[in-house]
C-alpha cells in the first residue's frame, strides 16, 4: 500500500428521499459535472474522491450513493454500519423530503449502534430559490440541524454553489472526530481505515489538552 496516496479512508453514505439530488451532488463534487437528466439510483452506487484535510494528510473518500425509494431500503441499510459519515440531503422545493430527514437520521442511528456516525444536513437545489420555488425556509432547516446537533449547508449541484463546502465540512468533521477520539478505529469496521495507526496516536497526543479532559459521549450519532 503506497503511503503517499492516502493516510485515511472514510466511508460516507448519502441519505435522503429519491430525486432530492444526491447523485447530482456527488457527480458535481467528484467529476465537476451536472446532468439535467440523471438515472435514479438502483440500490447503491459508488464514488471515490481524495481530499487533503491538512498539509500532508490525504483522505480517500468512499461515497455510497443510496437509493431513496422504500423498495431499496433493505439494500441500503446494509451499508449504514460500515459508514462513518452521513450526508442528509433534502430538496428545498420538496417539503416531504425535508419532513423525512428525522426518519433517515433515526434509522441510521438505530442501525449503527454501538458505532457512531457523524452527519451534515444539506438543502439541495438552492438555485431554484430565485424562482420562488422554496418550500422549506433556511431558518427551519437550521432549527432542525440544531435539534440534531449537526451543521447545515444550502447547495446547488446545478450551479456548483457550496457543493465542495458540503462534502469538505463533513469530511473535516470526521477527521476532527478521529483526532479527538470521538471516532475510534475498530477491527472489522470499514467506516475508517488508517494506513499508520501509530501516526494517528501521535497526532492525538499533539492535539490533546491534559488540563481540560473531555468526557466520553455515549450517543451514537451527531
Amino acid at each position: 500500500m503506497d503511503l503517499t496516496l492516502w493516510q485515511y479512508q472514510f466511508r460516507i453514505i448519502m441519505l435522503g428521499d429519491s430525486t432530492v439530488g444526491k447523485s447530482s451532488l456527488l457527480k458535481r463534487y467528484t467529476e465537476d459535472l451536472f446532468l439535467e437528466s440523471i438515472n435514479q439510483t438502483v440500490g447503491v452506487d459508488f464514488y471515490v474522491h481524495f481530499l487533503e484535510v491538512e498539509p500532508g494528510v490525504r483522505v480517500k473518500l468512499q461515497f455510497w450513493d443510496t437509493a431513496g425509494q422504500e423498495r431499496f431500503r433493505s439494500v441500503t441499510r446494509s451499508y449504514y454500519r460500515n459508514s462513518v459519515g452521513g450526508l442528509l440531503v433534502f430538496d428545498i422545493t420538496n417539503r416531504p423530503s425535508f419532513d423525512h430527514i428525522k426518519k433517515w437520521h433515526t434509522e441510521v442511528c438505530e442501525q449503527v449502534q454501538p458505532q457512531k456516525v457523524l452527519f451534515a444536513l444539506v438543502g439541495q437545489k438552492i438555485d431554484r430559490d430565485a424562482h420562488k420555488e422554496r418550500a422549506v425556509s433556511q431558518e427551519e432547516a437550521q432549527k432542525l440541524a440544531g435539534q440534531l446537533g449537526i451543521p447545515y449547508v444550502e447547495a446547488s449541484a446545478k450551479t456548483g454553489q457550496n457543493v465542495k463546502e458540503s462534502f469538505e465540512l463533513l469530511t473535516r468533521r470526521v477527521y476532527q472526530g478521529l483526532l479527538s477520539g470521538e471516532i475510534e478505529l475498530q477491527e472489522g469496521w470499514d467506516g475508517v481505515k488508517c494506513v499508520a495507526p501509530q501516526a494517528l496516536q501521535l497526532q492525538r497526543k499533539s492535539v490533546s489538552k491534559p488540563s481540560s479532559p473531555t468526557k466520553k459521549k455515549n450517543q451514537c450519532c451527531g
